[in-house]
């Protein structure tokens, strides 16, 4: 019975890393061509048609594929575009966010960072710092958790609700005495990060360090990353959040605008 439970696994992954390998080839496929019917793609593909058209019907329901005008006849859906301007926002972020975080650090007088969501965390992927002699911390390529940062927090009000559900579920850790780990009380505060449009942590990764961060926007006006400002909690006080706040939220959406987006 054992073996046989093994064996009926691995045919399962195996059969949907096969659908996965046609739906990729699929997508190459319509960018090679332009568009093409469902007998050509089994053809290529070297199946059914009815798998074929499985395959493309799946496509089809995530937007990547859509029907073109001629019956039939197939080509690649807005979709594509939308994951192609996500990538492309990610790209340029670095570029066209400098700049901004240099004189927000300036303003500010604490080290400003970028961070995107990457594998359920938060990653920093540029950090400028503040002219002062003592400046924050080097946050450039760190990975930090979602629950218990300011980005952490922008990224994870903004992202899908299947991302947020299995973080929600899953055992949030305690980093401090302060850290949100329960969460109905971790869904009610991103609840006012998406209505107030920043977020903040006080010493909830670590004592004495506090921050703040806003969401910056790509062209299609998803969330690609946040922008964020931290430092000691003696110079970046609680009460000082607000006002702190407004000059990030300017900033983000400065950023947002040089990736195309007005909103």
């Amino acid at each position: 019975m054992a073996n046989s439970s093994v064996s009926g696994g691995s045919e399962s992954g195996r059969s949907q890393v096969q659908s996965v390998d046609r739906a990729i080839a699929v997508l190459h496929l319509l960018a090679q061509r332009g568009g093409t019917r469902v007998t050509e793609v089994a053809a290529e593909l070297g199946v059914h048609k009815s798998t074929a058209f499985r395959v493309i019907s799946a496509l089809e329901n995530g937007s990547l594929v859509e029907q073109d005008g001629e019956r039939g006849k197939y080509r690649l859906g807005l979709g594509v575009l939308r994951l192609a301007a996500a990538t492309a926002a990610r790209l340029e972020l670095p570029t066209e966010s400098r700049s901004v975080c240099r004189r927000l650090a300036t303003e500010l007088g604490e080290a400003v960072d970028v961070a995107i969501l990457d594998s359920g965390e938060a990653t920093s992927i540029l950090q400028e710092y503040a002219p002062s002699a003592i400046t924050g911390r080097n946050w450039l390529g760190q990975r930090t958790p979602l629950h218990a940062t300011a980005s952490g927090k922008i990224l994870l009000a903004c992202t899908d609700p299947v991302t947020l559900k299995k973080v929600l579920a899953s055992q949030l850790h305690r980093y401090t005495s302060h850290t949100v780990t329960k969460p109905t009380l971790l869904k009610a505060e991103l609840a006012k990060v998406r209505e107030q449009g920043w977020a903040s942590t006080a010493e909830e990764l670590e004592i004495g360090l506090n921050a703040i961060a806003a969401p910056v926007h790509d062209g299609t006006g998803e969330v690609v990353a946040a922008v964020g400002v931290s430092g000691p909690a003696y110079r970046l006080t609680a009460e000082s959040f607000p006002a702190v706040a407004v000059h990030l939220v300017e900033g983000a959406r400065e950023i947002s605008a040089r990736l195309g987006h007005f909103g």
